[in-house]
């Protein structure tokens, strides 16, 4: 039996394709494991939102520099991250998510009210966002692909892809079922 690839991809113009099928976690991890394997400590990858890692997080001169006004932390309470309303003061804007990167966790229930935190931010004038995890890569990225898939309607290959542009990203199996998941389940409403 023959079978047709399931991927999809933006094109060179940034127009987006469609594909009536999620693709399967292990074709995700190709996608994922193509292009460069090498990170910036941050990296903007959607127009005033930034993605990045602990030693942007815990250094406020450079959130300064960068202009960040919202500070979105996935690894909110976890051992070495500094983020708290205290931490960042009065000037910027904090939201913790509890998250381990850890496959056996379940993102999900932070999919929706960090996505609507994101956009809410970004409605703002002059507004920027920083997304953060430890490494910049699990955690952060997938709170910012539901994001493109939520607010953007960006099928989860567009949304991996689009970020790709910008960032080398790799979110952990857990999450990519969680967002697969995510992904079937915003087809069916569109």
């Amino acid at each position: 039996r023959g079978c047709k690839s399931n991927y999809i991809s933006i094109n060179v113009e940034g127009n987006k394709s469609t594909s009536p099928v999620t693709p399967a976690v292990k074709d995700l991890v190709k996608v994922l494991y193509g292009g460069k394997r090498f990170g910036n400590h941050v990296d903007e990858v959607w127009p005033n939102l930034f993605i990045g890692d602990i030693t942007v997080a815990n250094d406020r001169y450079s959130l300064w520099k960068l202009g960040i006004t919202h500070v979105l932390n996935a690894a909110h309470g976890k051992i070495h991250c500094q983020g708290s309303h205290n931490f960042y003061g009065s000037t910027v804007d904090y939201y913790g998510v509890p998250a381990d990167d850890s496959p056996s966790f379940d993102l999900s229930h932070y999919f929706l009210p960090s996505a609507d935190y994101i956009q809410n931010a970004l409605d703002t004038a002059d507004a920027r966002v920083f997304v953060h995890c430890a490494v910049g890569v699990s955690r952060s990225a997938s709170l910012v692909l539901a994001y493109l898939m939520i607010h953007h309607h960006y099928t989860l290959l567009e949304a991996i892809n689009r970020i790709k542009e910008h960032r080398w990203i790799f979110p952990n199996i857990g999450f990519l079922k969680q967002l697969r998941v995510l992904d079937m389940k915003l087809r069916k409403t569109s």
